[in-house]
């Protein structure tokens, strides 16, 4: 469990120091992952792992154009909008939580975790 939580730290580490992008593009930030059945101008979250080539074509367990609150879970998300946006996350049996903000493009996570609140914003990412 420490090893999956070291994992996702990681990741909100990377995405934190990463540089905003102007505008959502059909790759993800990190160039490795495509939107897949994500529209352009939405925020999508899948709740499992789901990304072959052309990106994920599970049903979303997220999917907002506007700031959000509530309790899904969220293995990996894909920002297609043209905004940062933070997501409220924590990770279910511990008392790990945080807050990772993504740029346009980002895609990430990778562990499943509990999304609770999504805030976009046109601030930078910290």
């Amino acid at each position: 469990m420490l090893k999956r939580f070291a994992a996702a730290a990681a990741v909100a580490g990377v995405l934190v120091a990463a540089p905003p992008a102007s505008a959502a593009t059909a790759e993800s930030g990190w160039g490795r992952y495509l939107p897949g059945n994500c529209l352009p101008g939405t925020f999508c979250g899948w709740p499992n792992w789901d990304h072959p080539p052309e990106g994920p074509t599970a049903t979303p367990s997220l999917v907002t154009t506007t700031d959000w609150s509530g309790s899904v879970t969220v293995f990996n998300f894909y920002n297609y909008t043209s905004r940062n946006v933070d997501i409220d996350w924590y990770l279910p049996g511990t008392s790990y939580a945080g807050t990772v903000c993504a740029t346009p493009g980002d895609a990430d996570l990778y562990v499943p975790m509990t999304v609770t609140r999504v805030v976009f914003h046109t601030r930078n990412c910290r």
